[in-house]
Formats: structure tokens, C-alpha cells, sequence
């Protein structure tokens, strides 16, 4: 019998078994359960002299059958408890009805909370219920499932059988819930901008296209959440953030996912400076609240301490102390590509000097950042919506923090200069003209809005995906993110 006629097999036989649950006059899927204590609730009143009579409920994960007895392991969202079930005690009919129930089934026990005789806390029961049928049958080990794709692909199955896969995720909701105390007790206002955009930007990346059939136009999925929170600065507002879904039309790696959770924040009368402090100490107070320390592991080796101050290291130094060059020097396309060529490096086809030199970071300085590192100070050619650094017209205000090799973020003092950012609105677009595909777009109503004065701010958005990476030693993004996308 081949694998696939076996499960179905196994899949009939527990069609029938719902069915007898029916001719025996119990419905298999009722509507409602009272549950009067969860696992971990009973388990701990199995110490007390005098107990009362308890409900728990949740899926049998394990079953073994002795005589006149029978022990079912039951898991609810809390932990897992036991249930001895005494031929006795439920009466020969639904003593005998067990034979219908499986691993993946909901049952309901009532009982009284005991002490095996191996010490384990067991609800000793005087009934049972069952809640929930299943039809499909569990993976065969309650461990885990190996298969990597098939974890992604069905997480409830990993869920279902993997405590720590569990565990990351109930911490993911801790850090989002850590994250908005922070910023609330901060005096931010916490908002909802559109995921439909008429244009693309906020971000060097490829869209998402959709279809509006209303109103027959097309519309980008959000590459960031920065061009209508700065529109909030000049309406008045002077601090807010939002956390919610980008979409960026690329592949997945590691630390990648064309749809992933994005943190952004912008405070009136700020700068990168001070954006760099709350940075570090946003994520160190998440850390100690989340996972109650700030050493957290590197699944490299050792571990990584994200308790403030951080590093900081300009890109000009990074270059010089990692790869030996200084960029001041190669400010032209042509002497960059003479660099490639002289070390031996393929440059991507029809890549702009900003692209270039991106390229150089990531292959000699970004596999150096280990530690929690700002980068700052990048030339104005790679950051369109940056503010100028004083006395250095070439560079602007703005950092990375990086971690573990990979970026966990972004800021700038925000440029606020209407003429500028048109100016540099336009390079963006003569580049995309030149091939460059994830080239800024020109936002016409974004350069109106500052035109009517946006005030001097600094900002900053957060990879909120891979800081649960960092925070629970994952070495994927597919980790943390609950359904990944995936290939057909």
C-alpha cells in the first residue's frame, strides 16, 4: 500500500469513527464546552489536600491503554495534563467508546485533580467529552515535523507540534505590545496610513501593482510607511509611528520576505542623533521585557549584547578600516568600476555609483557588523530623503543599525528642503530612466505637503521581523513570520 492510499485509509477510518459518535447520540463537533481550568491551572491544584471537581479540554497528544485503564495526555494552549480515565469510574459504554478516540481529537474531561503514582499531576475522571474529531491524522511524531517546507507551508502543523515554535511566535506579540508601551510613554500617537498607494515610494525597491476596478487605476502595495507619516509632521502632528505590512516585489532569503512587518516613527524638532538613543534603548527595554535579558544567542556562536550604548561607526571609516578604500576618492562611476575591476568583483549590469558602492558594504563592512553597530553618515547618493550633514554637502545624516551581519533598520534627519528633495526626487528618476528599477519615484503630493512646511524632524523605521530574529537566535526570516511566502 503506497503512502498516499494509507493516509487515506487512516482518513476514512476516522470518518467512521465521528459517524459511531453520532449513532451513539453525541455529536462529535458541539457547540459549546464549559472548561473550568486550563492544564497548567489543574495541574497545580493536584498539590492541594482537598480539590474540586475541574473541566479541562484540548487535544489528545498521547494515548496508552492498560486493562481497565486508560491515560490520554491532553494539551490546551497553557501545557499538557493527564487524564486517567477508569473503566469503573466512566462505565463500560464510554470506557469502550475510547476506541474511537484518536491523537488530534478535542476531548473534555471532568475530574479531580490527583498525584499518580509516579508524581505526575493527573485529572482522575469521572467523564468525558468529545469536542473535535479529527479527520486528518497528526504528524507521526509530536516533536516537530522535519520537512522544511512543509513547517512553512502548514505552520499549523508546526505549531501544533513544536513548543518552541509556539514560544517564538508568543514572543513576537510580546515585543509588538513591548514596542507600543515604549513608544507610548513617549508622548507618540499611534496611526493608520494607507496600504494602497497611487505611487510607489518611501524606498529603493520593486512594488507590488494591483487594480483598482472602480475607478480603473492602478495601485502599488506600501513599500514603506515614511511619505504619508511625514505628511502627518506638517498637519501638525509631531510624533507618531505605525506598525503594519510592507510589500516589496523581491525573492526570499534569510532575512527577506516580500511581505513583512515594518516599524516606523518621526518626531518634530529631532535628528538622527537623538533617533540613534532611542533606538538602542527602545531595543534593549524590549529585549528585557520580551525575553528578560539583553545577551541574547548568535546562532553563528556566542552571543550578542544589545544593552546601550551601541557602536557607531561612520561608512566613510567602515570602508577604509574593512575594504581600504576611502569612497572620497572614487566619487565617479567610472573609478569605482576601476576598483571592481582591480579586485576582481563583478559589478551588477547598469549599476549607478550609489548601487556600486551599497555593493562594496555588503560584500567587505556588513559581514564585519556582528555586534550591535550604528553605520552612519552615507553619501547623498544613496539616500534621497536624508538631510544634509553641516560642513559635508556630499554626505548625509543617516544610519544602520546593524546586527549579526544584516540591517535592522533606518533613519535620517529628514530632509525638509522642498527644492532639494525635487532635485534629488529628479536623480532618482533620471537613474530609474538609466535601468536602475529600484529607484525612487517622484511623489508630487509628498513635495507639495512639505512645501507647506514640514518642521525639522528625525525619524527611523525598524525591521520588526528581524528583530525577532535577533532576539530569539533564528537564523531565518521564515522563522518568525508566521506564514511565509512561498513557492507554488
Amino acid at each position: 500500500m503506497s503512502e498516499s492510499e494509507r493516509h487515506e485509509e487512516l482518513v476514512a477510518q476516522r470518518i467512521a469513527k465521528a459517524e459511531r459518535w453520532r449513532q451513539r447520540g453525541a455529536d462529535p463537533y458541539p457547540a459549546r464546552v464549559t472548561r473550568t481550568h486550563t492544564a497548567v491551572e489543574a495541574a497545580a491544584l493536584a498539590n492541594e489536600a482537598e480539590t474540586p471537581e475541574v473541566t479541562v479540554a484540548g487535544r489528545v497528544t498521547a494515548m496508552r491503554a492498560m486493562g481497565k485503564l486508560a491515560f490520554l495526555d491532553l494539551t490546551d494552549g497553557s501545557g499538557r495534563i493527564q487524564v486517567l480515565l477508569r473503566r469503573d469510574a466512566i462505565g463500560d459504554e464510554a470506557f469502550e467508546a475510547l476506541g474511537d478516540v484518536d491523537l488530534g481529537d478535542f476531548l473534555g474531561a471532568t475530574g479531580k485533580p490527583i498525584r499518580s503514582r509516579t508524581g505526575e499531576p493527573t485529572v482522575e475522571a469521572s467523564g468525558f467529552t468529545m469536542l473535535v474529531k479529527a479527520i486528518q491524522p497528526p504528524p507521526e511524531k509530536w516533536h516537530g515535523i522535519a520537512e522544511v517546507e512543509q513547517r512553512y507551508r502548514q505552520r499549523y502543523l508546526d505549531l501544533m507540534t513544536n513548543a518552541e515554535v509556539r514560544n517564538i511566535f508568543t514572543i513576537r506579540s510580546r515585543v509588538i505590545a513591548a514596542i507600543r508601551r515604549f513608544m507610548e510613554a513617549r508622548g507618540y500617537l499611534e496611526v493608520e496610513t494607507p496600504i494602497l498607494h497611487p505611487q510607489a515610494g518611501g524606498a529603493a525597491a520593486q512594488p507590488f501593482v494591483t487594480h483598482h476596478n472602480a475607478i480603473d487605476r492602478d495601485l502599488y502595495l506600501r513599500l514603506a510607511l515614511e511619505l504619508h507619516l511625514k505628511r502627518l509632521l506638517v498637519g501638525g502632528f509631531e510624533r507618531v509611528f505605525e506598525i503594519g505590512p510592507i510589500f516589496r516585489n523581491e525573492g526570499s532569503d534569510s532575512t527577506h520576505n516580500p511581505e513583512f512587518t515594518m516599524m516606523e516613527w518621526y518626531e518634530a524638532y529631532s535628528d538622527y542623533l537623538a533617533i540613534a538613543e532611542m533606538f538602542e534603548t527602545m531595543v534593549s527595554q524590549v529585549a528585557s521585557e520580551a525575553v528578560g535579558t539583553t545577551t541574547v544567542p548568535n546562532p553563528a556562536g556566542g552571543t550578542i549584547e544589545l544593552a546601550a550604548p551601541w557602536r557607531r561607526l561612520t561608512m566613510r571609516d567602515a570602508l577604509q578600516q574593512y575594504a581600504g578604500f576611502d569612497f572620497e576618492s572614487y566619487r565617479q562611476t567610472e573609478s569605482l568600476l576601476s576598483l571592481y575591476s582591480e579586485r576582481g568583483l563583478q559589478p551588477a549590469p547598469g549599476a549607478s555609483w550609489a548601487k556600486l558602492l551599497d555593493d562594496l558594504v555588503k560584500h567587505y563592512v556588513e559581514p564585519e557588523l556582528v555586534q550591535p553597530t550604528f553605520l552612519m553618515d552615507y553619501p547623498v547618493e544613496l539616500s534621497p530623503l536624508a538631510k544634509r550633514k553641516p560642513g559635508e554637502p556630499g554626505i548625509v545624516e543617516r544610519w544602520e543599525p546593524f546586527i549579526r551581519n544584516f540591517e535592522l533598520g533606518n533613519a535620517y534627519s529628514e530632509l525638509n528642503d522642498p527644492v532639494d528633495q525635487r532635485r534629488r526626487f529628479e536623480e532618482q528618476l533620471a537613474a530609474k530612466a538609466a535601468g536602475d528599477e529600484e529607484a525612487e519615484q517622484l511623489d508630487e503630493d509628498f513635495l507639495t505637503a512639505i512645501e507647506y512646511g514640514m518642521p525639522p524632524a528625525g525619524g527611523a523605521g525598524l525591521g520588526v521581523d528581524r528583530l525577532i530574529m535577533v532576539l530569539t537566535g533564528q537564523r531565518s526570516i521564515r522563522e518568525v513570520i508566521l506564514f511565509p511566502a512561498m513557492r507554488s
